[in-house]
């Protein structure tokens, strides 16, 4: 437990995903879900912006494990698809090779014409050797970078990164990571991030700001993560977003992770009355706002 909240290394400790989502099949993880029509939807909205750098832009996903994120994005395949895929008995009987070929031809026949370029960023170094091996990732780091600066091979990358996108990570990566992450980019950088409700992303916020870009966050939408593993972990996140000055009636009480989700964008992108000026607190459902967006 961190914090009251259930850990899970063992699963991105596995040389191919199968723990992964039989692990999480019965908690019924479901944030990446949520996240594939946004992401296709932002990642299209900063892909339409000329910003003057040569050649495509590439998303960054950050705390990506096995490329769930990427096989959303850039495939034609559902969440509950590949819970079904990896679940399934046929799959428990392939060796990890065996495995990785039928990915590879999979996610293959499945590209989408308008895929983007998507570099993972996770510590787990078996689970993105395996997004990278089947073809979800363009390129795979494992820069810890709440230790350590980036890598030069990593700086290198961002260059070309002009979405970072974040879902479920927000537990255990702090602002040191987005600020290391901000150092490095050459080209202007959109953030994406669906961060749980029992942490607060306003350290983040203001590293955000510091760089130039803006944050919004629609205060009266949640999105459903997983189930807690057991009392003690809803007791753990029942109580933090007590703390934070959030309502846990409906969401948290009723046996589940929520998540909001946050955009971040150069200040000159953001049209008038998308946004206020960022309070310290929390977001909350009685905040103060004047637009469905605000942090």
């Amino acid at each position: 437990m961190a914090g009251g909240k259930s850990r899970f290394d063992d699963i991105y400790d596995r040389p191919d995903p199968r723990a992964y989502f039989q692990r999480l099949a019965p908690l019924e993880y479901e944030i990446p879900h949520h996240a594939q029509p946004v992401f296709r939807q932002v990642a299209t909205d900063r892909a339409a912006l000329d910003d003057g750098h040569p050649g495509r832009l590439a998303m960054l996903d950050v705390c990506c494990s096995y490329g769930i994120n990427a096989a959303l994005l850039n495939h034609d395949v559902t969440l509950a698809e590949m819970y079904e895929r990896y679940t399934s008995p046929a799959c428990q009987t392939m060796s990890r090779s065996e495995l990785a070929a039928w990915d590879k031809e999979f996610y293959a026949e499945r590209r989408r014409p308008d895929a983007v370029p998507v570099f993972g960023l996770d510590v787990a170094a078996p689970a993105v050797r395996y997004a990278l091996e089947v073809g979800l990732l363009d390129a795979a780091f494992t820069d810890d970078l709440e230790q350590s600066p980036p890598s030069p091979g990593l700086r290198c990358a961002l260059a070309e990164v002009g979405l970072i996108t974040l879902t479920g990570g927000g537990s255990y990566i702090t602002a040191r990571t987005f600020r290391a992450l901000l150092d490095s980019v050459r080209r202007p950088v959109w953030v994406s991030a669906f961060v749980l409700r029992t942490v607060s992303y306003h350290p983040i916020v203001r590293v955000l700001a510091v760089h130039g870009l803006s944050t919004a966050v629609d205060v009266s939408h949640t999105y459903p993560q997983r189930l807690f593993t057991d009392e003690r972990e809803q007791r753990y996140a029942i109580e933090a977003v007590r703390a934070l000055g959030v309502d846990p009636a409906g969401r948290e009480k009723d046996g589940r992770f929520h998540s909001l989700r946050y955009e971040s964008r150069p200040e000159t992108r953001w049209q008038s009355g998308d946004r206020v000026e960022a309070h310290c607190a929390q977001p909350t459902s009685s905040t103060s706002i004047t637009s469905p967006w605000t942090v």
